[in-house]
């Protein structure tokens, strides 16, 4: 941060998320009143946005019709996703990687919020839970998000196809969502700093029909990329030598990306041998 007037507001505000506004919100969650949750939810983002002074710029928002329940399918770069997430009219019950729910606020609020635990590396187990977990949600009246990447690992990351089957099995329309920036705030793991004075870009496509959605998974997924390519800030980059190569996590190089592809396949043979 610039100065010292900036840390003792990212202190005051800091204190205040996770103290009077934290209790709120597992308050809320334990109620049982969902919308009063989600506005709570969508105040709390709020506020965290303008603690860490983030811009966040929103278009397309006019493609979304708030009565509508959508499996809401984001680029993925962090945790700052979900504070740009919250500005969809839409109120959103989220599927997150199981671990995050063993962290000591944060888990706390997952579990009793309802948001659903899911390992990426279960497949079809995971699968059958995100699908429980969003039926769940529709019933709510509420949409569903489900980050197709599995990762944070950056834009040269294959989808996974777990979020158009569940569109076309539950018949929810898919509501492709680019974001980008998310990374350029937190950075987790790779860094454990917080970085102020950010900006986001946030893009909502057209919604695709249920119907749809299986024949054309793979040109949704070249469509969102292209347009987190063009956008400001730019998406992360997956770089091993910088990040490392995750071995032991599932995930894919997109084919748009070959030399990443043979660099991933190569080393997975040097290890396996």
């Amino acid at each position: 941060m610039a100065s010292r007037r900036a840390q003792l507001r990212a202190l005051l505000y800091g204190a205040n998320l996770f103290g009077p506004r934290y209790l709120g919100l597992t308050h809320k969650a334990s109620s049982g009143d969902r919308a009063a949750l989600h506005d709570a939810e969508r105040e709390w983002t709020k506020h965290a946005a303008r603690a860490a002074d983030l811009t966040i710029e929103t278009h397309g928002m006019h493609r979304v019709d708030p009565s509508e329940q959508y499996v809401v399918a984001p680029l993925h770069e962090g945790f700052a996703d979900i504070l740009a997430l919250s500005r969809l009219p839409l109120d959103l019950a989220f599927s997150a990687a199981e671990e995050l729910f063993e962290w000591r606020l944060l888990g706390r609020y997952l579990k009793a919020s309802g948001h659903s635990p899911v390992s990426i590396d279960d497949g079809a187990k995971a699968y059958r839970s995100i699908v429980r977990a969003a039926e769940q949600a529709f019933r709510r009246g509420e949409s569903y998000v489900v980050f197709p990447q599995g990762s944070i690992l950056g834009i040269e990351t294959a989808f996974h196809r777990g979020a158009f089957h569940l569109s076309a099995r539950t018949g929810r329309p898919l509501l492709p969502v680019v974001l980008t920036g998310g990374a350029t705030v937190w950075e987790h793991p790779y860094s454990p700093n917080l970085n102020f004075g950010q900006s986001m870009h946030l893009e909502v496509l057209e919604p695709v029909f249920a119907t749809e959605v299986l024949h054309c998974a793979r040109e949704i997924e070249v469509e969102m990329k292209d347009k987190a390519l063009q956008a400001f800030p730019e998406p992360r980059h997956f770089d091993p030598d910088r990040d490392g190569w995750w071995d032991g996590y599932r995930y894919e190089i997109d084919p748009d990306y070959p030399d990443l592809v043979k660099r991933v396949a190569e080393h997975r043979r040097s290890i396996a041998g």
